[in-house]
């Protein structure tokens, strides 16, 4: 069963087209990894799925509803939370401060210390550090923090753009892990943007890869070779699963 479905989306941004007529679907529990060159229209996707972004035509459905034109957190209400690039942290905060932003949408309290506890756990490096402020942590453990106060809001799918940005890749491996434990653990459906298809591979994600708006190339990494990841990625066929 599809948790989201994109039908015929169509973004553009005044006069260029950054996603052109897209039709896709994500399954409940399932990791979909976008990739693509800068460019692609891959953050552009998430932006519209997030109600960041109207588009200029076609439809978001989350979970059977159609939310195409919601404001951000009417759709975050419905189960989708977003982690957009950058690690948007609240610098002054601690980092307990951090995470109960999160929960500004919840009203079981219980239910919230549950969880508190919980991510703590799966990130245990911001338990440790739970009273510094946000903004002294550490690039990988900023994005540790901005996933786990996404996971806050008890969400149903989980979108994350550009997690590995800027990170060592030690630290790129640990978050992944956690992402990993968290679907196992509470079946939680992933949307993930990488610009690099060798993550999709590693992780076992479905992988989306998007050039010039458009989608070329889908399918289990896995199963296809080197080169025909590359010349998709550069251009140099339009190479469909």
């Amino acid at each position: 069963m599809s948790l989201l479905r994109i039908e015929a989306l169509t973004v553009r941004h005044g006069g260029i087209t950054a996603l052109d007529n897209q039709t896709l679907e994500v399954a409940a529990g399932e990791i979909v990894m976008v990739t693509g060159p800068n460019g692609a229209g891959k953050s552009s996707l998430m932006s519209c799925i997030a109600g960041h972004v109207k588009p200029w035509q076609g439809h978001v459905v989350l979970d059977g509803r159609d939310v195409t034109g919601r404001a951000p957190e009417q759709i975050a209400a419905l189960g989708l939370s977003m982690v957009p690039e950058g690690r948007h942290v609240f610098g002054a905060m601690t980092v307990l401060e951090n995470l109960r932003v999160g929960c500004g949408l919840r009203r079981d309290a219980a239910a919230a210390r549950r969880d508190l506890d919980y991510v703590m756990d799966v990130f245990p490096l911001l338990r440790e550090r739970a009273q510094a402020q946000a903004g002294l942590l550490s690039g990988g453990q900023q994005q540790m923090l901005v996933i786990a106060r996404a996971l806050m809001t008890a969400p149903r799918l989980l979108a994350i753009d550009e997690p590995s940005l800027g990170l060592a890749p030690r630290v790129t491996d640990q978050v992944y892990e956690a992402l990993l434990r968290l679907r196992e653990e509470r079946g939680l459906t992933l949307l993930i943007v990488e610009q690099s298809a060798t993550r999709a591979a590693l992780v076992g994600a479905r992988m989306l890869m998007l050039r010039e708006g458009r989608v070329v190339l889908a399918g289990d990494p896995r199963g296809m070779s080197a080169e025909r990841i590359e010349r998709a990625y550069f251009g140099y066929e339009e190479a469909h699963a």
